[in-house]
């Protein structure tokens, strides 16, 4: 009989944080991450005016061109690996690649402007990726209930919305831990 204690095998859990541009995706990585994320962003020039609005996010001088990517260790040999996705129409040719093997998804949303999510939350719809919808508290920003914001995403009611600060590591857990709560609560209704 073999004396060497039973090992299991790394378990990695995937998990994109979506929605439109400059919601704070990139944010929300960097946030919860326990290790510097990878961040690809390229400085905004003139060929995106007009393209990319920055009307609610005048600071915003870069944006994510292919993906941001962070860790979290839960204990050894189980780690969640976040995947942000690029917020922009031009880069949703990359999202199938950074969804396949996701366990779910964060929509984050902007209540300034709603109707940037519509398209992520159809996308995971469209493919029954399980998904919540976490609504970045920006300052300044009108604050609606939660039954307001699900009946102008017309989101199925069995959808989760969490209020959210994208720059805050525990506010950014909860939502994770929400997503997690919803997958699980999906499977056991399957089984």
């Amino acid at each position: 009989m073999d004396s060497q204690p039973y090992s299991h095998d790394p378990v990695a859990i995937k998990i994109m944080i979506a929605g439109g541009f400059g919601v704070g995706k990139t944010t929300m990585v960097g946030a919860v991450s326990e290790i510097k994320p990878l961040r690809t962003e390229a400085a905004l020039t003139e060929k995106s005016e007009g393209v990319d609005d920055t009307g609610h996010v005048r600071g915003k001088t870069t944006t994510t061109v292919a993906m941001d990517f962070g860790r979290i260790t839960m204990r050894e040999g189980l780690s969640i690996y976040l995947f942000g996705t690029p917020g922009q129409d031009r880069f949703w040719f990359m999202w199938d690649e950074l969804a396949h093997g996701a366990l779910g998804a964060v929509v984050l949303a902007d209540t300034r402007r709603l109707a940037e999510c519509f398209a992520s939350i159809d996308y995971f719809e469209g493919r029954g990726l399980p998904f919540i919808v976490a609504v970045n508290c920006f300052d300044g920003a009108r604050r609606h209930s939660t039954e307001a914001i699900r009946t102008a995403l017309d989101l199925d009611p069995r959808v989760p919305i969490v209020l959210c600060d994208a720059r805050s590591r525990e506010s950014a857990k909860e939502a994770l831990i929400t997503l997690v709560g919803h997958v699980l609560d999906g499977v056991g209704s399957r089984a």
